[in-house]
């Protein structure tokens, strides 16, 4: 008897735990990441209209998720992981497909990858020099550059830089500037920590 008890409670807590990883958020942060390849591929086909339509579905599961997650108490490890690379992937794949398709200027695009880079390099030398799992929180300013970038992109997709060329290029430069500050502070912020923490090999 009790070597049946044991499958059956095996299998039962494998259930709740694959309950708890695909819980709401989870799921809505998941179909945000399905939404990238139809964006794309309505992208490719000139059918900016339709790709803006996607683009803003998707940034609704990003204000969904977030929300459900800490009102209901539904927060997970893979989720944490998961919905920050979501965000980057979608707004990755807009800037690349749309410098691709000759809307936004590839000096955009540079500086947005260049301070993602910075971001993610930066982050990997202080988790190696620290050996410490370092807390990520977005700044004000890093949340500015993604406001930024995100507008960019709906106005490309909503024709901005045809119907208002001067709206469209204080746009461009204002999202450059604020991107390219947000990298600034994250840099200078890891290197506070990094002079901070006195790693061993340092000490």
């Amino acid at each position: 008897m009790p070597a049946l008890v044991k499958p059956v409670q095996s299998n039962l807590a494998q259930k709740l735990v694959l309950w708890h990883l695909l819980n709401i958020p989870n799921i809505l942060t998941l179909t945000r990441l399905c939404l990238v390849p139809v964006f794309l591929a309505l992208l490719s086909g000139h059918r900016f209209g339709y790709a803006l339509y996607v683009f803003c579905a998707a940034g609704l599961t990003d204000a969904l998720d977030g929300t459900i997650a800490r009102w209901f108490d539904l927060r997970t490890e893979i989720g944490a992981l998961l919905d920050p690379f979501a965000d980057k992937l979608l707004l990755l794949s807009a800037f690349v497909g749309l410098t691709v398709e000759d809307v936004i200027p590839g000096w955009l695009l540079g500086v947005v990858i260049t301070r993602d880079v910075v971001i993610v390099f930066g982050y990997l030398l202080l988790l190696f020099y620290t050996a410490e799992r370092l807390p990520v929180r977005p700044s004000y300013l890093g949340k500015a550059a993604t406001c930024f970038q995100l507008a960019a992109v709906v106005g490309a997709l909503a024709g901005v830089g045809l119907s208002s060329p001067e709206v469209w290029h204080v746009l461009l430069y204002s999202t450059v500037a604020v991107t390219a500050l947000s990298g600034i502070h994250y840099a200078y912020k890891g290197l506070v920590w990094l002079n901070s923490s006195e790693p061993e090999m340092f000490a």
